[in-house]
């Protein structure tokens, strides 16, 4: 399995976004269900707005049980207790 480029990209802008404190957890709603989400977004400052952008979403209930790690994946299983 490989990570796709723009995936790797997203996901150094959100390294470097933690890296200057500039990371928030906002509560969303899903826009096709309405379900409530807990979403982790990068804020910008634009003439002094800020802005947000949403990199994804805290997984619900147990999140072990919501993945399957790659095989061959180094380091503990994903479920492993």
């Amino acid at each position: 399995m490989s990570i796709p480029d723009h995936a790797g990209a997203n996901f150094q802008t959100l390294l470097r976004a933690a890296a200057a404190g500039d990371l928030a957890l906002v509560e969303c709603a899903d826009a096709t269900t309405g379900e409530t989400r807990y979403v982790i977004c990068a804020v910008a400052r634009d003439d002094g707005d800020h802005v947000l952008t949403p990199f994804g979403h805290l997984a619900p209930g147990n999140p072990y049980d919501a993945y399957v790690p790659p095989i061959g994946a180094a380091g503990p299983a994903i479920g492993a207790g």
